[in-house]
């Protein structure tokens, strides 16, 4: 019987610290896997309006995909993360190493995740997450379109070129001059900012809205190469990535 009851307190107190592993408080985090859409947590805001009707307030990259899908399940084999599946399957003419550093330290079959902020503030695009907030407008609806790519040494894959910002506009809205749409339709959830500084203990407060593309696809290492070198976000190589977040009392219902 004292056996018994030292084992049930035992247990008990086990259930006690998982229930308190995670954060508490917060809202829906973020990344997740895409094909799971089940979640738990308490936390509703409003889904942000369109991007198309919001303003581009930073471009950036992670290397590595942050969220986890289909396409995008193997698991990365530097650092925390995914690749995505076609690139276990290149050529030997789109795994030729380019001339010079690319990005810091990317190389032809990488993966990296591909992040356009939106914000419903009236801003212009600029360096940091910073840029998407100002003094007006400390509490705006955040948008992040995105999408995951495999690179590729071949000037006839996706050239990023295409999908910077160069200054354009769009019925009044600062916005990328593309962002893929043959990649399957994006799936759409609430969540949070990301990066390794986050995890299932350390929760990020930020409420943003996702789109998050279910299909890789290829891009030429040469361009975003080229973009690296110089763009007016100052990003210079890929950003660190969270943790999968897979316990459900921290993430949304993925309608």
């Amino acid at each position: 019987m004292k056996k018994l009851l030292v084992s049930g307190l035992l247990t008990m107190v086990s259930a006690s610290v998982l229930a308190a592993d995670v954060c508490e408080g917060y809202g829906p985090q973020t990344g997740r896997d895409i094909d799971q859409r089940d979640g738990e947590n308490k936390v509703i805001f409003s889904m942000a309006p369109p991007s198309s009707q919001m303003n581009l307030c930073n471009i950036h990259f992670h290397k590595n995909a942050e969220h986890k899908a289909k396409d995008f399940s193997v698991p990365a084999t530097e650092g925390a993360g995914f690749m995505c599946g076609m690139s276990q399957n290149l050529t030997a003419a789109e795994l030729k190493a380019p001339e010079g550093e690319v990005c810091g330290n990317l190389k032809p079959g990488d993966t990296i995740e591909m992040h356009w902020v939106h914000t419903s503030c009236d801003v212009a695009p600029g360096p940091g997450l910073g840029s998407c907030l100002s003094d007006q407008c400390a509490n705006p609806n955040l948008r992040v379109e995105t999408q995951v790519f495999t690179l590729v040494n071949d000037s006839s894959a996706m050239d990023f070129n295409d999908m910077d910002y160069d200054g354009n506009t769009v019925n009044g809205y600062h916005q990328p001059k593309m962002i893929p749409d043959t990649t399957g339709a994006p799936v759409e959830f609430l969540g949070s900012t990301t990066g390794p500084s986050f995890t299932e203990q350390a929760c990020s407060p930020l409420q943003v809205s996702w789109s998050v593309r279910p299909h890789c696809a290829k891009l030429d290492i040469n361009s975003i190469a080229k973009w690296c070198e110089s763009n007016e976000f100052e990003e210079k190589e890929g950003h660190g990535v969270r943790e999968l977040v897979t316990d459900k009392r921290l993430l949304s219902v993925i309608h």
